[in-house]
């Protein structure tokens, strides 16, 4: 949170705004929720309470709460204007890498908040609830189909979450052949979540580096493999945005020293419908609803990430798993062979993700889910193309989902990522992903989706290019003081993290002058 000047006037929103009341147009200056409070103002008038036994013994509280009284018209147009200065995937190019910012459509949120799907409740009888059952079963039906995998866990609430249940998966497995072992692989191409979710695990996280391609170096790989190795943790496509061509030599690979091939699936939005993991030797994934399947993705709200599983690893799947029986579905809330690591949480999944995911898959058939992935890539690699001559593409050839740059196009000008991309924010962009992935010098990652059209693109090139030319034409001050035209302008980032103030505090009242 940026310190507000003292004074009367707010501060202007950018330089030379120079506005009486700190406004710029429809670019309202807008004070904290707090500021704003007034004793006794309220937007509610509630009766007085009752008269009751106290049941506190001795712990009320002694001060006010210390919330502001606002009116209801404050509290609505507060969140109002907190509202149009977010930038969101409704207002334009959203390019952040590694995050697939693809467009929601509206059918899928009308569908999940249908009587009967928007109100249902963890607890009720299974007997209540077997629409939803199917509609579960049906989601896992086609996440096998669209993968190739026997087996599929819905229970995991997000995709770090996922790799959680799948790196559980293959501990348990190798239990059961009476040792854990302490290795897990992972390419430094990889999303960094997965040498994470290993270590929460209680493996030791050995990197493979990447080769001259920006693909997992195959022979370094092969010089881990051991009988200590339980795993492997690969994306695919991996965070440079590139296909891992070698992908199969490396699932045999593992496989031959009794290892299990973990895949990041987050960017299957890039081969739904047109590559099978399984086909590949992957014996787990995960899927980030949230991405391929236009579940809200960067809202806050929740997420799904299931985890398909090869024959090897389904038996070690968690509970709770729906089966089709006789009289209709069921849950199995317990695993009688004994082998399921678990539960992974409460209840069995994010039920608003999964209606949201069916109704996409069902709304663009087979057929469209090849177009999306597709289109995805197409995309990608006009932006590279039209990038190209300005900027410095990591590596040579084309790319997958996304494109990715170093910052090669800015040395001796001074500019750097951090500010190339504050001035894209100027230019009415979401930056890209900046710094990611690691094994690329000052990336640039940016994923256009399937979602953008060719004008909207060619308008974001033309900005991206505009603002190449001016860092090569030596304007680095520009650059250093970007960005102009937001409510408040760049922050110390080092301070911001190492002391940020979180929490409003009211002024000290003054003292007397003695």
């Amino acid at each position: 949170m940026a310190d507000r000047p003292s004074g009367t006037v707010t501060a202007p929103i950018s330089a030379g705004a120079g506005t009486i009341s700190g406004n710029r147009g429809l670019m309202l200056e807008e004070p904290l929720i707090f500021e704003q409070g007034m004793a006794g103002r309220t937007a509610v008038d509630l009766p007085a309470v009752p008269e009751h036994k106290d049941r506190l013994g001795g712990l009320r509280r002694q001060n006010p709460i210390g919330l502001p009284g606002l009116s209801e018209p404050q509290v609505v147009r507060h969140y109002t204007r907190l509202s149009q200065k977010n930038y969101a995937i409704d207002m334009g190019v959203y390019p952040l890498g590694s995050c697939t910012m693809k467009h929601n459509p509206r059918l899928n949120e009308k569908a999940v908040r249908m009587p009967g799907l928007g109100d249902l409740h963890p607890m009720q009888p299974v007997s209540t609830v077997q629409g939803a059952l199917e509609l579960i079963d049906t989601l896992a039906h086609w996440l096998k189909v669209l993968t190739g995998m026997p087996a599929v866990a819905l229970s995991p609430a997000a995709g770090a979450h996922g790799e959680l249940c799948g790196i559980l998966a293959i501990r348990a497995a190798q239990l059961a052949k009476g040792n854990a072992r302490k290795r897990i692989l992972v390419p430094e191409s990889a999303h960094g979540t997965n040498p994470a979710t290993a270590a929460a695990a209680n493996y030791e996280v050995d990197p493979v580096p990447a080769d001259s391609r920006g693909r997992v170096d195959v022979v370094a790989f092969k010089a881990k493999l051991g009988p200590d190795v339980a795993g492997t943790m690969i994306t695919n496509p991996n965070t440079c945005g590139l296909f891992e061509n070698d992908i199969k030599e490396l699932a045999d690979a593992i496989h031959s020293v009794g290892g299990y091939f973990y895949c990041d699936g987050a960017n299957f939005n890039a081969i739904v419908g047109r590559v099978r993991p399984g086909d590949l030797g992957v014996d787990a994934m995960h899927i980030n609803l949230h991405k391929t399947f236009s579940t809200p993705h960067g809202g806050g709200g929740p997420g799904a990430g299931p985890v398909v599983l090869s024959e090897a690893l389904a038996p070690y799947a968690p509970v709770p798993y729906v089966v089709h029986g006789k009289t209709g579905f069921d849950l199995i809330e317990h695993d009688a062979s004994g082998k399921s690591f678990g539960r992974l949480k409460g209840f069995h999944g994010q039920m608003g993700m999964f209606v949201r995911a069916l109704a996409y898959m069902m709304s663009h058939g087979s057929d469209g889910l090849r177009h999306v992935s597709g289109d995805a890539v197409l995309n990608a690699n006009y932006l590279l193309a039209g990038l190209r001559d300005e900027l410095t593409p990591a590596f040579e050839g084309t790319c997958m989902h996304e494109a990715l740059f170093n910052d090669s196009f800015l040395e001796g000008t001074g500019v750097t990522t951090l500010d190339f991309a504050k001035a894209m924010i100027d230019e009415g962009y979401h930056p890209m992903t900046m710094y990611f992935p690691l094994v690329v010098h000052g990336a640039l990652l940016m994923e256009p989706t399937e979602t953008e059209s060719r004008d909207a693109l060619d308008r974001y090139i033309e900005s991206v290019k505009g603002l190449a030319k001016r860092a090569k034409a030596g304007d680095k001050a520009y650059f250093e003081g970007c960005p102009y035209h937001t409510p408040r302008r760049r922050l110390d980032e080092t301070l911001a993290a190492r002391s940020p103030h979180l929490r409003w505090k009211p002024e000290e009242p003054k003292k007397a002058a003695e």
